[in-house]
């Protein structure tokens, strides 16, 4: 094996083991953890990756697209001295990259000379501003009931099957469209959205590409695509790829931005099938014991800081293996993030659309972005109170499933048919419906109209005198 300096790096010839998307490289080498590195075979073809872990004379490296045509002998590794950068700029709205961020979409390079390094650099918890401002995603299962807030990480727990695409492609377009109340109208011209899909179908990434065209959205969304037959290997870098453009926004464009990542599940069999080739010791479920660690790199880019006036807003959406929301994946993702939005299998078979299960679901911080002067005065109340009310109706269906329906006391009866009003009506509506916080919180004090005053224990008596039966008084029921 012969080792030859460049004046650009350093350059190998002859690697010493070629194992899946993995190159281990020995020699007397000086490189970094995360370097970049260009791989040429001996047909003079490039390639890119970036190094995994440095030994003593050796090098692993990681090959973004693949080892498949690689010998030991006929290939040449330069190393460049630093981790992998991209371009930044506005001018990515609008346009449509690979996972390591290469145009897609026909068009040039971007035109910058503004390059950042994919890894960023972790937000100091003393410069960081608490999420208090609300986002209008036109869903009232969220808006109403789980609200979303700017620079909260607030994930979706899917399954196969279900909507979540559809639902991710609707928060997109809507949150477009939308902005905190109380603000000025022209706030909105600086939300934009960062997408990045991982490991998707082709036939999912041309459903994400036309909705997002036909609606208008995709002048205000830059999206990154990983393919389900794009190496895996890509698929570890498509997430700090998007946030690292989410970050330039953000923080040094003044945006607000909304990042949406899917399917983490996608990213995280990447990097279990990674681990496992370089002979980890593998943790629960074979997964590499620091996942934790390495999730939180991906949702602890979030949030608001004190030096700009941006904000970056996550929602990840991940398909839990067999409906397990113990398993590894959303376990950790939970504990990382501020809630969840959790959709259900039962209410799906139903044609629920969102099918977003309300009592699983959570926003940590809802609280602080709602009420007077953000949504309005009995946002807080009514929440908990519907949360109440349909929770006490899951504990009457399983009554009624032992002793009948017909068995039931007249309150519980009046429980079972706010229910499936409830479902009906509030947690469902059509994928192309944006329904505004007013309209959502007046469907659900038409609910709770359902219902004896007298079970309405969670809201005050000056708001029942105001809201109670309003729905039906004022023409704002749902049809």
């Amino acid at each position: 094996m012969n080792q030859v300096i460049n004046q650009g790096g350093q350059e190998v010839i002859g690697v010493g083991r070629v194992e899946g998307p993995i190159l281990v490289v020995e020699g007397g080498i000086d490189v970094g953890y995360d370097e970049v590195v260009e791989i040429h075979d001996s047909q003079g073809q490039l390639r890119r990756g970036r190094i995994l872990e440095v030994g003593e004379g050796m090098a692993v490296v990681e090959v973004f697209a693949g080892t498949t045509g690689l010998s030991v002998d006929g290939t040449r590794v330069r190393f460049l001295g630093g981790p992998l950068h991209i371009p930044v700029a506005e001018e990515m709205l609008g346009r449509i990259f690979d996972g390591l961020g290469n145009p897609l979409d026909g068009g040039p390079q971007p035109l910058t000379d503004r390059y950042a390094d994919i890894n960023g650099q972790p937000i100091n918890p003393t410069a960081r501003v608490y999420p208090r401002d609300f986002i209008q995603t036109g869903i009232s299962a969220i808006d109403g009931l789980n609200t979303l807030l700017r620079g909260q990480k607030l994930p979706l727990f899917s399954g196969a099957g279900m909507p979540h695409d559809q639902l991710a492609a609707q928060i997109v377009r809507q949150a477009t469209l939308g902005r905190p109340a109380g603000e000025a109208s022209g706030d909105s011209e600086q939300f934009a959205i960062v997408f990045a899909a991982m490991g998707v179908k082709h036939d999912v990434a041309d459903f994400f590409r036309h909705s997002f065209t036909e609606s208008g959205a995709l002048t205000r969304v830059a999206m990154f695509l990983n393919l389900a037959d794009d190496p895996p290997v890509e698929r570890l870098v498509t997430p700090r790829a998007a946030l690292t453009l989410a970050e330039y926004l953000a923080f040094e464009r003044g945006m607000h931005v909304l990042v949406v990542l899917t399917d983490m599940t996608n990213y995280c069999e990447a990097l279990r099938q990674i681990s496992n080739i370089r002979g980890e010791v593998p943790s629960r479920k074979g997964y590499p014991g620091y996942l934790y660690s390495d999730l939180a790199s991906i949702y602890e880019r979030t949030g608001r800081i004190k030096t700009s006036d941006g904000s970056i807003t996550q929602v990840p959406i991940l398909t839990m293996p067999n409906d397990d929301i113990t398993h590894p994946v959303p376990d950790l993702t939970g504990y990382i993030t501020e809630g969840q939005i959790v959709l259900g299998r039962d209410l799906n078979h139903n044609g629920i659309y969102p099918p977003i299960t309300v009592l699983p679901s959570l926003s940590r911080l809802m609280k602080d972005g709602i009420g007077a002067g953000r949504t309005r005065a009995d946002h807080s109340h009514l929440s908990a109170q519907l949360y109440a009310a349909y929770a006490h109706v899951m504990d009457v269906r399983s009554l009624a499933s032992v002793i009948g329906e017909e068995e039931l006391g007249e309150v519980d009866q009046q429980y079972l048919k706010f229910g499936r009003a409830f479902e009906q009506e509030f947690v469902n509506q059509t994928y192309t419906e944006n329904r505004t916080i007013e309209r959502t919180l007046d469907i659900g004090w038409k609910l709770l109209s359902m219902l004896p005053k007298e079970e309405l224990t969670r809201v005050t008596l000056e708001e029942i005198e105001k809201y109670y039966g309003a729905g039906q008084r004022d023409g704002h029921a749902s049809d």
